[in-house]
């Protein structure tokens, strides 16, 4: 397995290699923030109520940025949708360096994708994917994909461990004199890593594009598998549209039926995530267990780690047994575990090994969920419903975080853990019944030579 994926990294072509180190970079920074966000907020002066505001009302606002920016990718061009996303990174991390104002850090955090979590908020996610699908032969696309989270997921690992690193070092040399300060230069660092990122982006070819050509092959130069019929129950990606009628902005009756069964599912599965963000849950153990940022940066580097080591065998999973069963096999432990983290509240260790497991779990469904949107969406309405589906995401995980500031608040924080849990597990169980049907078709066309 290990050899296969090292031939799928060497043989990706130069932009699917430069998307990748897009994801680590935008990873990398969003792992930074994370570990301060919640309290720089604090820091200010906002009570808990309103840090729950704050992030819900910075998820809301990227529901509407991305809508637009994902509906209108393809038509405007999808590397100068991701170029001006990269420099709104760039303002929003200078803005939060310098400014203490609520209704400044609000709209900056809102249009410079700052995330309330170390996961992916605003457009990038679904046109990169989009880009990807595009760039990749369909029997190389599991291996690619999980590399893709793969190395975003050691990005967001780094970023953990280099703020912890970061703060304390500020701290111990003294450029920094109290703890907001070491948290505004945190940010400033969030900005240099979004200046790097929209300098790859200016690197992407035209093959990135909706109507770019492609010609890349894998193995020995062996032409990639043709498409199926879109007529048929499964649709993948191996082909872009390119026929006028078929480049229009409005999605096939086929299509939207599809994603209002997707959107059921991915939603309650993000409302769950909402109540409990990494960055909450470095707020959780910063007041529970008192740990202090090098312990915390320590902490959610092995945690993003473990994570990170879980991408490349959910690629195996995904073949063995179908995207919708692969899913279903991990997700539904790791809701599990994360109603299990509370019940350790008073014994550190145990609450650690908890939370190391339902991050070795978690993002194990990613490469699965990838595969299975890929496989039964047409090929011209991709980015749109990558968009759209993420969209619903963030749209459901804004809910979470206003009972989760309220319920903080009231020392009931730990309680965020179960609703969490409770709602992936809903998710699963609705994943299982709309989809499970389609497994058998897409494993075979994973598995054709």
């Amino acid at each position: 397995m290990a050899l296969e994926i090292f031939v799928k990294f060497k043989c990706a072509s130069r932009d699917i290699k430069l998307l990748w180190a897009s994801v680590f970079l935008r990873l990398l920074s969003y792992g930074l923030t994370n570990q301060v966000l919640t309290l720089f907020l604090s820091a200010i002066n906002m009570t808990e109520d309103k840090i729950g505001l704050f992030m819900s009302l910075t998820l809301a606002g990227d529901v509407i940025c991305s809508y637009i920016l994902t509906w209108y990718a393809d038509s405007w061009g999808r590397r100068r949708v991701l170029v001006y996303g990269c420099a709104m990174m760039l303002l929003s991390g200078l803005v939060f360096s310098f400014s203490e104002n609520f209704t400044l850090l609000l709209i900056f955090a809102i249009f410079g994708v700052i995330s309330p979590s170390s996961d992916e908020v605003g457009p990038f996610k679904s046109i990169e994917e989009a880009m990807i699908a595009h760039l990749s032969p369909h029997n190389a696309r599991p291996e690619i994909y999980a590399i893709h989270a793969l190395v975003g997921t050691v990005g967001s690992a780094l970023g953990a461990i280099v703020c912890g690193i970061f703060v304390d070092l500020l701290k111990r040399t003294g450029v920094a004199a109290t703890d907001l300060q070491c948290y505004k230069l945190v940010f400033l660092l969030y900005a240099f890593f979004a200046f790097c990122k929209m300098v790859i982006m200016l690197l992407l070819s035209d093959a990135t594009e909706l109507d770019g050509h492609y010609e890349h092959t894998y193995h020995n130069n062996q032409e990639s598998p043709e498409p199926l019929d879109v007529s048929d129950e499964t649709a993948p990606l191996m082909r872009q549209a390119t026929h006028p009628e078929e480049r229009s902005n409005k999605l096939s009756k086929e299509t939207i039926s599809v994603l209002m069964k997707l959107l059921v599912i991915f939603m309650v599965d993000s409302l769950g995530s909402g109540f409990m963000t990494s960055g909450w849950m470095v707020y959780y153990y910063s007041k529970q267990f008192l740990m202090g940022s090098l312990a915390l940066g320590a902490l959610f580097f092995v945690t993003q780690l473990v994570m990170a080591s879980s991408t490349i065998p959910s690629s195996v999973i995904a073949r063995c047994f179908g995207p919708v069963r692969a899913t279903l096999l991990v997700q539904i432990p790791s809701g599990v575990f994360s109603i299990l983290i509370p019940m350790a509240k008073n014994h550190l260790f145990l609450s650690i090994l908890f939370l190391n497991l339902h991050f070795a779990t978690t993002a194990m469904d990613v490469t699965p969920r990838q595969i299975l949107l890929t496989n039964i969406i047409k090929p011209r309405d991709l980015t749109k419903v990558m968009g759209v589906v993420n969209i619903g995401k963030t749209f459901a995980r804004c809910i979470g975080p206003i009972f989760t500031g309220i319920l903080a608040n009231n020392n009931y924080l730990w309680l965020c853990y179960i609703i969490s849990g409770s709602l992936v597990i809903t998710a699963d169980f609705i994943l299982a019944c709309m989809f499970l049907g389609f497994d058998a078709k897409i494993k075979k066309q994973m598995n054709r030579p």
